[in-house]
């Protein structure tokens, strides 16, 4: 089993020029004493696509792109519109309440009779 080491930044940038030039990947991984793997992830990071949970050597953060802010936009966008339906709901329920209520109120404005529960009756029969 190797023993684990961590390669220079200016390694990594040397590895991925020659391998820009070379023909085979495998034979220039071996010569460098690294696994081929190791060189393919090293280049994505250094073009700006680095892989889950490594380091990204291109900058800061990756330029915007105009797909990326749209996508973002319409997320923001359903989210917005999903809290307006929600929210619709919610007041057209409400309103459904109140018509069921004021039909339910007699035409001199008086509640409309509406029977005692049970459970009230047979707490006073006991």
């Amino acid at each position: 089993m190797g023993s684990w080491r961590r390669h220079s930044r200016e390694f990594k940038k040397q590895a991925v020029e020659k391998m820009k030039t070379s023909d085979n990947i495998h034979e220039l991984a071996g010569e460098l004493g690294v696994e081929r793997k190791l060189l393919y992830s090293w280049r994505y990071q250094f073009e700006g696509r680095p892989e889950k949970n490594h380091a990204n050597y291109c900058g800061d953060v990756a330029p915007d792109t105009v797909e990326a802010r749209l996508r973002r936009e319409n997320k923001e966008l359903k989210e917005a519109l999903g809290g307006k339906a929600a929210e619709a709901g919610f007041f057209a329920a409400a309103l459904r309440r109140v018509n069921k209520d004021g039909q339910a109120i007699g035409a001199n404005g008086d509640p409309a009779s509406r029977p005692k529960s049970r459970r009230r009756s047979q707490r006073k029969a006991n």
